[in-house]
């Protein structure tokens, strides 16, 4: 391997998407890889990209970017019913593989690029970018070591605005089958933060629902029907004892944002940001024994990226990264990994199973 870890990314649009949003600003910011192929559906574009960020190589066919002897990993950033097949190709390839989150449109084809990954001996990461936000470790670590003593409750919400239009090029998410909404998305980053802090759950009782059955394509001017949930009820018992209700929404008017609340026998914890933890910077607030929240700072040594590191949405998938490049120049296996993607998908069908039977159920046993 060379000095630095030469890196390919699929899906590296620079004018819409997640990848110019966060991937591709914050691989140029990382000094451990060097961005050294670019790949989009078509030529131009490519060789655009390429230009603007400093890769080598531009393909408009992630086959000839996999074939070439120079790239050592791959990043798949594409629309979540596009993962499938170039995750696995490049782990057919042999290639380290970081995919964007969720890392299948389905359960089953997370699993079967589990598995693949696994009998490659490859290093795979899957973008739950909040269990690498210094504000959540942060707040793992001060749940861990007793700052709120036993845990006794919490609640997360999570509330957006919009979800009554949408341009033409995201209407496509209104599709619940193609495994890309408020449910997977919004629900699952936020989820998967609450549970890295706090463990599972053990039983969840849970509403999933489609409260807007229509979205205006603004393109068009056409009204669409709608089968994606854009609003999640889940409350049950944490595995821990402690019990925990979460909300999470896509509203047409004025969100309130990101917040966790965790209350325990010794004290309190709060943890907000104006969006999703995995997007921007959070706040953390505790108290113990009074009834005073204050201001917590967060330690300097959950940051591991340099000053370079963009701000907001490139900051924690650079964080990210930097797992990344560790995993693959140890070799030691870092989450979230492949199999911490399978066990998030499964706990989202505990949640659609438990909404579709009207009745709680036990984490785990389909």
């Amino acid at each position: 391997m060379a000095e630095k870890i030469r890196l390919g990314i699929i899906g590296a649009n620079t004018q819409k998407g997640w990848a110019p949003r966060s991937h591709l600003p914050a691989i140029v910011a990382s000094p451990e890889f060097e961005l050294t192929a670019v790949c989009t559906t078509r030529q131009e574009s490519a060789d655009e990209s390429a230009k603007k960020y400093g890769a080598r190589l531009a393909f408009d066919d992630y086959h000839k970017l996999l074939d070439h002897p120079d790239i050592d990993a791959v990043a798949v950033v594409l629309r979540v019913p596009s993962h499938y097949e170039p995750t696995v190709a490049a782990l057919n390839a042999g290639k380290h593989v970081y995919t964007e989150w969720p890392l299948g449109r389905t359960t089953e084809e997370a699993v079967e690029m589990a598995d693949l990954a696994r009998s490659k001996g490859v290093q795979t990461l899957v973008g739950l970018q909040a269990r690498a936000a210094p504000g959540i470790l942060y707040a793992k670590e001060l749940v861990d070591t007793g700052y709120v003593g036993q845990v006794m409750s919490c609640h997360v919400s999570l509330i957006r605005e919009g979800g009554l239009q949408r341009t033409s090029d995201r209407t496509w998410q209104r599709d619940d089958s193609l495994g890309a909404n408020t449910l997977t998305i919004a629900c699952g980053h936020t989820i998967d933060a609450l549970r890295f802090v706090l463990g599972d759950f053990g039983h969840v009782s849970t509403v999933v629902s489609t409260q807007a059955k229509q979205w205006l394509d603004t393109d068009t001017q056409q009204m669409l029907d709608v089968t994606s949930p854009d609003n999640i009820l889940v409350s049950g018992r944490l595995a821990s004892g402690g019990v925990a209700s979460v909300h999470i929404a896509s509203n047409p008017w004025a969100g309130s944002g990101y917040r966790m609340e965790i209350y325990g026998r010794d004290g309190t914890l709060t943890v907000s940001s104006e969006d999703s933890p995995q997007l921007n910077e959070v706040k953390l607030q505790g108290t113990k024994g009074s009834n005073n929240l204050e201001d917590l700072e967060i330690p300097g040594k959950y940051t591991n990226v340099l000053e370079g590191m963009p701000s907001g949405s490139p900051f924690n998938v650079g964080q990210m990264y930097y797992r990344f490049g560790e995993s693959i120049r140890t070799g030691k296996t870092w989450e979230p990994n492949f199999d911490t993607a399978v066990d998030l998908h499964h706990f989202i069908d505990d949640i659609r199973r438990s909404s579709e039977q009207g009745r709680e159920v036990e984490v785990g046993r389909a």
